[in-house]
C-alpha cells in the first residue's frame, strides 16, 4: 500500500486543527453560559446585581416597640399612659416586622422598665425600639434610662435607683432609644391649640406655661420653652407669654406659678393659664397649679382648665413616626440577633 507523502500528512494535520479548533471553543463557550456566566458584554453592575441576588436574604429582626413613660401614682395619670397604649398599639405593630407593643413606667408603678424588657428577651425579641414619652432632655431622659437598660454606668443615676428601688436590666436584645418630644413639633401644636379655647382677648391677654423641670438641664429646658414663648404668640396672637416650673427643681412649691401669674396680671388684663405636663396628675394640675391660682382669687382675670398634652392624636402619630425612623438605622446587633445570624 503507498503511504501517504508527508506534505500530505501535514496538510490533512493542519486541515483537522482548523475544524476542531472553533468547535472545541463553542463547547467550552456553551458549557460556560449553562453554568450561569454572565455576557461578557453585559455591564458590570448587571453581573453585580446577579451576584446580590444570589445570596441569602438578610433574616428579619423580631422587633418590639416599648412605651416608657415617667410614672405616677396617680390612677388617673396611668390611666390616660394605658389609654395611649390602646390606641397606638394597632398602629405600631402594622409596621414591619414589629412583633409586639409594651408599655413601661419609669418609677412608681409597675410594669417596670426591667419587667418589660425581660418580658422581651423571654418571648425572643432581636430589637426593641424605646420610645421615652418624656417632654425634653432631663436627668431620666438622659442619665436613668439608659442607666436602667445597662446601656450607661452614670454613679449619680446608679445611687439613685438604688435608693429608690427601681431594678436594672441589660436585655439580650438591642434596644435603640427614639428622641423626645421636644423634637417634634406636637408642643408648638398642641399649647397654642389649647390657649385658643381658652382666650377670649387675645390683645388683652398674657399665657403662662406651667412645666415640670428639671434641676441639672434647666439651661436646656429654659431654651425649649423661650421658643414655646415665642409660638404661642406669634400663633394666638397673645399679647405676652412666660413659663415657670412646679416640680422637684423648685421643690413642689406653689409661689412660681403664683409669682407668673402675678406679673402677667401687672400688665394684662387676663392670663390663660396651660400646664405643660404629659398627662393630668391631681398632684400637679390640682393641688400645685389649681391651687396656686385659686390661693390669687383673680377671679375670671385668669383662665384654667386642669388638662395635660394628652390625649392628642398628633402624640399618636409621633410616636409611629419615631418608631419608624429609628427602624430604618442599621441595628447595633445584640446577643440575641446576632445568634440567629447564620
Amino acid at each position: 500500500m503507498n503511504q501517504p507523502s508527508p506534505n500530505a500528512q501535514f496538510r490533512s494535520l493542519a486541515l483537522l486543527l482548523i475544524v476542531a479548533l472553533p468547535i472545541g471553543l463553542w463547547i467550552t463557550a456553551a458549557r460556560t453560559f449553562s453554568a450561569g456566566a454572565s455576557d461578557p458584554a453585559d455591564p458590570p453592575e448587571a453581573s453585580a446585581a446577579a451576584a446580590c441576588d444570589q445570596r441569602p436574604p438578610e433574616p428579619s429582626l423580631k422587633t418590639g416597640v416599648l412605651l416608657v413613660s415617667h410614672g405616677s401614682r396617680s390612677a388617673s395619670w396611668r390611666e390616660m399612659l394605658l389609654e395611649l397604649h390602646d390606641d397606638v398599639a394597632p398602629r405600631l405593630s402594622n409596621l414591619p416586622e414589629v412583633a409586639g407593643v409594651k408599655s413601661a413606667f419609669m418609677e412608681y408603678a409597675e410594669p417596670s422598665i426591667a419587667t418589660q424588657l425581660k418580658q422581651f428577651d423571654q418571648e425572643g425579641y432581636d430589637r426593641v425600639i424605646l420610645v421615652p414619652l418624656l417632654l425634653t432632655v432631663s436627668s431620666h431622659s438622659f442619665d436613668d434610662i439608659p442607666t436602667i437598660i445597662g446601656a450607661k454606668q452614670d454613679a449619680h443615676s446608679l445611687a439613685t435607683l438604688e435608693a429608690e428601688r427601681i431594678e436594672r436590666y441589660t436585655p439580650r436584645a438591642e434596644v435603640a432609644i427614639t428622641p423626645l418630644l421636644d423634637f417634634s413639633e406636637l408642643l408648638q401644636q398642641n399649647v397654642p391649640r389649647r390657649v385658643k379655647a381658652l382666650s377670649r382677648d387675645p390683645a388683652q391677654e398674657a399665657v403662662v406655661l406651667v412645666a415640670y423641670g428639671d434641676e441639672d438641664y434647666d439651661e436646656q429646658w429654659q431654651q425649649v420653652f423661650a421658643e414655646l414663648d415665642e409660638t404661642v404668640c406669634r400663633q394666638t396672637a397673645a399679647a405676652a407669654a412666660t413659663h415657670c416650673w412646679c416640680g422637684h427643681i423648685v421643690r413642689y412649691s406653689r409661689e412660681p406659678t403664683k409669682q407668673a401669674i402675678r406679673d402677667m396680671l401687672s400688665k394684662h388684663q387676663r392670663a390663660v393659664v396651660i400646664p405643660v405636663l404629659v398627662a393630668r396628675d391631681e398632684a400637679f394640675q390640682d393641688q400645685l397649679i389649681g391651687k396656686a391660682i385659686e390661693e390669687l382669687a383673680a377671679g375670671d382675670r385668669v383662665a384654667y382648665v386642669p388638662d395635660a398634652i394628652l390625649p392628642d392624636p398628633k402624640l399618636n402619630d409621633w410616636i409611629v413616626q419615631a418608631t419608624r425612623q429609628a427602624m430604618t438605622k442599621p441595628p447595633a446587633l445584640g446577643p440575641a440577633s446576632a445568634e440567629r445570624r447564620p
